[in-house]
């Protein structure tokens, strides 16, 4: 006789009760009429996701905890299609994973806003990137950004930036369904890079506004000063041998 726990963990469903209940989850949602924001895996082996963003956000989540029995489940939940709704706002996440009983879980994903220093820090950086900043402007993250989202005090959340929920009964602090959601984010960053900015509570048109604000003030600032680099006539001289 099959039952829900077992020798202290959950019994896995099948593929095919998964798919059973994505199905009449999805049909009882539209005639509720609820719009469902499913994500899907392109990648049917390797990766989740495809950018090294995307890549990258889930490194980062593999390095909070050990928690790899669970991420493995996660991932074949995600493959499975069950994250049959992932929504990102403003530091938070939304999602409805479909597990073994009919009606999704609800996962809440809560990510802690940057301080004002940490977004002043990060200005800084962009404004000597001008042109990765335009790039930004239409939804693409440049190689030469890469240390604006993982270095220290980065956009990347660190473990005690992030808290998460489930309403299913699995005692851990990170169950399957929250890492199939989890993983489920970096699928969403890779289609639409600029929610990184969302998720820590940074408007990315604000952002770009003021970094390029701020840049050409100091540039303005400085437009009166002799650049280092120009050498007067005695240094001319001396360097070509002209008396």
């Amino acid at each position: 006789m099959s039952t829900y726990w077992k020798t202290g963990n959950f019994e896995q469903p099948t593929d095919e009760e998964l798919k059973k209940n994505q199905a009449a989850s999805r049909k009882r949602e539209a005639m509720r009429g609820h719009v469902l924001e499913p994500v899907v895996v392109t990648n049917a082996r390797g990766d989740i996701c495809t950018s090294w963003w995307g890549k990258a956000w889930c490194r980062n989540l593999e390095s909070y905890a050990d928690y790899s029995n669970r991420l493995e489940r996660g991932k074949r939940y995600l493959r499975e299609g069950s994250v049959i709704d992932l929504k990102i706002a403003r530091g938070k996440v939304t999602a409805k994973v479909q597990g073994s009983r009919k009606t999704p879980y609800r996962v809440e994903i809560r990510i802690s806003p940057l301080s004002e220093e940490k977004i002043d820090a990060i200005m800084q950086q962009c404004g000597h990137k001008l042109d990765s900043l335009e790039k930004l402007t239409t939804g693409e993250l440049p190689e030469d950004m890469r240390e604006l989202f993982l270095g220290q005090n980065g956009l990347f959340p660190s473990q005690r930036e992030i808290s998460f929920s489930c309403s299913c009964p699995d005692w851990a602090l990170m169950c399957k369904h929250v890492a199939a959601a989890l993983y489920g984010v970096g699928v969403r960053l890779d289609e639409k890079p600029l929610l990184f900015f969302e998720l820590r509570g940074i408007d990315p048109d604000q952002f770009v506004k003021v970094t390029i604000q701020n840049r050409v003030e100091t540039m303005l600032e400085n437009e009166d000063r002799p650049s280092e680099r120009i050498m007067d006539d005695a240094d001319l001289g001396s360097l070509f041998g002209v008396l």
